[in-house]
């Protein structure tokens, strides 16, 4: 077992919790940086609360981080805080900076003045290739991001690659394509789907009238894992001596229309698809309309695929996808069909 000291940002997070549990687990004494809100957001971490050594603070205030850098002095750093909603960084395209860009300039600062000796794991995204150069996408492919999201994760990806080469710290940067799992949050396109039809089938099998799931764009395709494999891959990533970048993907990609299907099959129902574009609708064998696509929820520039290649993280930390596309779709849809009537 471990004695050693673990700090998360973003430990409230879908992977903030997995990469929790998975130290606690390895014996680590984890440390995490929570926002103060005005409603309580420890939901995913509850269960495990009273194991945790929490903080508040924020990434923006680098006054807070330096401080909580030079206390607790951890011997790894897990930084997975971010806005990482693509859609609502086009609304938000300031504050995705603040956060997503120079919280990690912050971060690594108050990093570098306190604790240089800790290992460093920086969260980057798929979305940083954007208009993609080439298919699959590895470590070498160009990127070109298309959303404010994408840009200020790629200033965090060069400014952490940028400190590793001028003050040998050892930082990896994570660049992890979509990952998913029942601690989704709601707003993110597989959540919103599974919540949404499992919310249907109850209506549906109590004789109730439902609200329609609503959806942008079925056709972008996607490299979709399961946040609990991933967390294990940033794990490996520190504890290689070398600090290097790494691309976390399945090496498969599907569109958001598969993911449905699936996600129906799960519930009992074959999906029936009528009329194109925004007038598209899915149907079920009974008639009856559950699906209807909605302009708004179309992005100013659209990210057409994400297929990642992972053949350097398993030739080097050993690491690979033990769930893929279909049982990844299964686990969530079962959960939220379990739990419809506690979410």
């Amino acid at each position: 077992m471990s004695n050693k000291k673990a700090f998360i940002t973003g430990i409230t997070g879908q992977d903030g919790s997995y990469l929790a549990e998975l130290l606690l687990e390895k014996g680590y004494e984890v440390h995490g940086i929570i926002r103060r809100s005005s409603t309580i957001n420890t939901g995913r971490i509850n269960h495990i609360y009273d194991r945790i050594k929490l903080h508040y603070g924020d990434m923006t205030d680098s006054l807070c981080l330096d401080r909580l850098m030079s206390e607790i002095k951890p011997d790894e750093i897990y930084h997975l805080a971010a806005q990482s909603h693509v859609k609502v960084s086009f609304e938000l395209p300031e504050y995705t900076g603040q956060v997503d860009a120079m919280g990690t300039l912050r971060f690594i600062e108050a990093y570098r003045k306190h604790c240089p000796g800790a290992r460093f794991y920086n969260a980057c995204t798929s979305e940083m290739y954007g208009l993609v150069k080439e298919v699959p996408q590895t470590e070498a492919t160009p990127f070109h991001p298309r959303s404010p999201y994408g840009v200020a994760k790629l200033y965090s990806f060069w400014i952490c690659k940028n400190y590793r080469e001028a003050y040998g710290l050892h930082i990896s940067n994570g660049i992890l394509f979509n990952h998913e799992g029942e601690r989704r949050g709601e707003t993110f396109v597989t959540r919103k789907i599974t919540l949404a039809l499992a919310k249907i089938k109850n209506s549906i099998d109590n004789g109730q009238e439902f609200p329609k799931l609503r959806l942008g764009n079925l056709y972008s395709k996607r490299d979709w894992g399961y946040a609990k494999d991933y967390v294990e891959g940033m794990w490996l990533m520190l504890q290689k001596d070398t600090p290097d970048d790494y691309v976390l993907s399945t090496n498969e990609t599907h569109t958001i229309k598969e993911f449905v299907e699936l996600a129906c099959k799960e519930c009992g129902w074959n999906i029936n698809w009528v009329g194109e574009g925004v007038d598209e609708k899915g149907i079920l064998d009974n008639g009856i309309t559950i699906i209807e696509i909605d302009g708004k929820y179309y992005r100013p520039a659209e990210v057409d695929i994400l297929l990642g290649d992972y053949t350097k993280a398993k030739n080097v930390l050993g690491w690979e996808p033990k769930v893929k596309f279909e049982k990844l779709v299964r686990i969530m849809m079962s959960h939220d069909i379990k739990n419809i009537n506690t979410i």
